[in-house]
């Protein structure tokens, strides 16, 4: 089994605990009502949403990916940090055991905040990942902060 470790940084205006919120602590309810071309919805199949947890994504046609089953390892809610791993579903394909990804919520200089996202792709025999191969991923994701982070900028109320 190998390893490949990538590291992304994305900013947004949003205060770093509002974000956190939104994308970690209310995900299974906001992501569905925002992105429902993509996200059928995300179940609590294990657990009470806290470290141990297990969670299901379920897509919708639009999506290449049918679902994705992710343990929730460290919910840090003082720190804005969330660590999880994807263990079972579609992205992992043939190649990949798992992925575990470090998510940290800071805040910036401009009342805004740097999220940091280390993610590290545990392979299956000798296959090495490489960047180019993370780069759609990267894309979604920050795809789907945009999408939060617009909708948290149109309601100021929301998670204040």
């Amino acid at each position: 089994m190998g390893a490949s470790t990538f590291t992304h940084e994305f900013s947004s205006p949003v205060a770093p605990s509002r974000m956190f919120k939104a994308l970690i602590i209310d995900s299974r309810t906001l992501l569905p009502k925002l992105l429902p071309q993509f996200v059928k919805e995300i179940i609590l199949i294990q657990g009470d949403g806290e470290a141990g947890s297990i969670e299901q994504v379920n897509f919708n046609e639009a999506s290449p990916f049918k679902y994705l089953k992710q343990k929730i390892e460290v919910l840090d809610k003082d720190n804005l940090v969330c660590k999880y791993t994807l263990i079972e579903g579609d992205p992992l394909g043939d190649k990949l055991e798992s992925i575990a990804y470090n998510v940290k919520f800071e805040a910036a200089s401009n009342g805004g905040c740097l999220c940091k996202m280390i993610s590290n792709y545990n392979t299956i025999g000798d296959f090495d990942v490489k960047e180019e191969e993370v780069k759609e991923g990267k894309e979604t994701t920050i795809g789907i902060y945009r999408v939060v982070e617009s909708y948290l900028l149109e309601n100021p109320q929301v998670y204040a």
